[in-house]
């Protein structure tokens, strides 16, 4: 399984309805069932309002994911690869 770590912050639509949060997130995590993958979110305090990480199948299959999670308007995400160390010793064999 693929892992993304994914910057999250709520769009002014997203932070009017701030107190429907939770269920938002859990409708995702759900969603993200669906097709096969996992996530979790963290609430931040700081630059960004939340964090998450999840696990798809692939690249595609999680980019599908964030982009319907977007498209509802709520939330802008930058959302970045991660590599387990197990990943990274493979990835660095190739050197």
């Amino acid at each position: 399984m693929a892992r993304f770590i994914s910057l999250l912050n709520w769009t002014d639509q997203g932070a009017k309805a701030a107190a429907d949060t939770v269920d938002r997130a859990e409708a995702a995590k759900k969603l993200a069932a669906e097709m096969g993958g996992s996530f979790e979110i963290y609430w931040t305090m700081g630059q960004y309002d939340m964090v998450s990480i999840s696990e798809f199948t692939d690249d595609e299959t999680a980019v599908a994911f964030l982009a319907k999670v977007s498209s509802l308007g709520n939330i802008r995400s930058q959302t970045m690869r991660a590599f387990d160390a197990d990943a990274v010793r493979g990835i660095m064999g190739k050197m």
